[in-house]
């Protein structure tokens, strides 16, 4: 057993050697497990082994020599986590290509070869998002923007800000798991968004809606979109992607997935008659687009681990948290402003109800309040701590204000609204899937939880939810194995 584990980490360790510096000539096999902080994760390729040599996903296409696996990393459940970027600039003396100026600092601006420059992504695993403002889709949005306080600078750069050349609002954010798409792409069952009563985008090529749950804004509604975004903007790519390799890459996105499959509490999380949700070989099974219900909770069922060990026995208790604990949601944009009431009673599970992922079925762009003040994850507005930028955004008097903040919101992100120019969008990011969470820390769209604890910790506090130490720990131990 001993000589399984020590292969299990050796592999892992080649097999992150071999992502960070996108090495040509290697074979990505069908199955691949890498070690993590609660157990292991393991990759799977539903289409068998994947030859990288050549392949645009695998190798740099940009100018910048990033490829999309320097962010999207395997043994980080194909995102990135923390840990592994700080080992990153350890390993490369800050010359790993993920460490590219133009997002993988705080400012292109300032010296790259300082940490402090890299302190958003060091810290936080977070990378810099320019959006041209006005947004391109609404060029007369409700609201004005104004930069309050810009630790980074960026934002009131000559070049880069807000009124230099670029027009761009800069904000910064976790990258999402290429991994286990199904779920994520799958449209509601209706053309609309089931919560606004508007049109979904449609894909360009083929005319159907799309899911919109793919990026922390909606942005890109397909992959061939984000792979051309991420080409010109993360790459830094002149040229442009050919046909061929849009679809090599866009191919190996649909067909990868990753869970954990091993937990130093629970232990292998795939064999007997344990939770049927567990493992890449279930998500693989099972069917996309099905909403949880009594039939078919989100998570299928955790029945088999409540008379088992004292571990898997808190797992259980943590998945009927999930579903069933009923606490007073309140003051959260297209929950509580959809006619849903305000508070209204509900559990996690009313919201992350897509089964297998925790996502939302319909488009999952919602107003938590991670970003927007005053129940952002930030220190104060006039705190010299502070690690992110503050905007005051001004809704113009004609219209709609923010359903809860009304019409002057101070915001470290205004999330969708930064896409769409509507008032009652500030702040509101799309929910992301729960699998791999062990593998690829922190957490929140802007890295502000380092644990799950935090995680759950700002739940506990902003709905007042009354969580003992124990039903915290439950709720830790569950996200942990997906």
């Amino acid at each position: 057993m001993r000589f399984l584990v020590f292969c299990l980490v050796a592999l892992g360790a080649l097999w992150m050697a071999w992502a960070q510096d996108a090495r040509v000539g290697e074979l990505l096999p069908r199955e691949a497990t890498f070690e993590n902080p609660s157990g292991r994760l393991t990759v799977l390729n539903a289409d068998g082994p994947v030859a990288t040599k050549g392949h645009p996903f695998f190798e740099p296409v940009g100018t910048n020599g990033r490829a999309c696996v320097t962010c999207h990393q395997p043994a980080n459940a194909m995102s990135v986590s923390g840990d592994a970027i700080r080992e990153r600039w350890r390993a490369s003396g800050g010359k790993d290509p993920i460490f590219a100026a133009i997002d993988g600092s705080n400012n292109p601006s300032l010296p790259q070869d300082q940490e402090a420059s890299h302190s958003l992504l060091l810290k936080r695993g977070l990378f810099r998002i320019a959006l041209q403002w006005p947004p391109a889709r609404n060029a007369e949005p409700e609201f004005t923007i104004e930069v309050v306080s810009d630790p980074t600078g960026v934002n009131r750069d000559p070049r880069w800000g807000l009124t230099g050349v670029a027009h761009a609002v800069s904000v910064f954010r976790r990258p999402r798991p290429v991994a286990n798409l199904k779920y994520v792409l799958e449209p509601d069952s209706t053309p609309f968004n089931v919560k606004l009563g508007v049109l979904l985008d449609k894909d360009p090529e083929t005319g159907l809606p799309v899911s919109m749950n793919m990026m922390a804004d909606a942005r890109a509604g397909t992959l061939k979109i984000q792979a051309e975004d991420a080409y010109r903007t993360h790459l830094e790519g002149k040229k442009g992607l050919t046909p061929g390799e849009l679809a090599q890459i866009t191919a190996f996105e649909k067909q990868v997935y990753v869970a954990q499959t091993w937990d130093r509490g629970a232990k292998e999380l795939t064999g007997g008659d344990g939770p049927g949700a567990l493992g890449p070989a279930n998500l693989l099974k099972e069917q996309a687009g099905v909403l949880n219900s009594p039939a078919k909770p989100v998570f299928l069922s955790f029945a088999a681990w409540q008379k088992d060990t004292e571990f898997r026995q808190s797992v259980a208790r943590g998945n009927d948290i999930f579903l069933n604990r009923q606490f007073w949601v309140k003051n959260v944009g297209h929950i509580n402003s959809i006619g849903l009431g305000n508070p209204a009673k509900r559990s996690c599970a009313v919201c992350h109800n897509a089964v297998m992922s925790g996502m939302d079925r319909a488009p999952g762009w919602v107003d938590l309040g991670t970003t927007n003040y005053p129940t952002w994850t930030e220190p104060d507005v006039a705190s010299t701590t502070a690690e992110l930028p503050v905007f005051k955004v001004t809704c113009r008097a004609e219209a709609k204000p923010h359903p809860f903040l009304g019409r002057v919101i101070y915001t470290s992100d205004p999330g969708r609204a930064l896409i769409t120019g509507k008032c009652a969008d500030i702040g509101a990011i799309t929910m992301g899937q729960f699998r791999g969470l062990a593998a690829r820390a922190p957490y929140f769209v802007n890295g502000s939880a380092k644990t799950l604890m935090e995680l759950v910790d700002y739940y506990d506090r902003r709905f007042d939810m009354r969580l003992t130490g124990q039903e915290k720990q439950d709720l830790v131990n569950f996200l942990g194995v997906l």
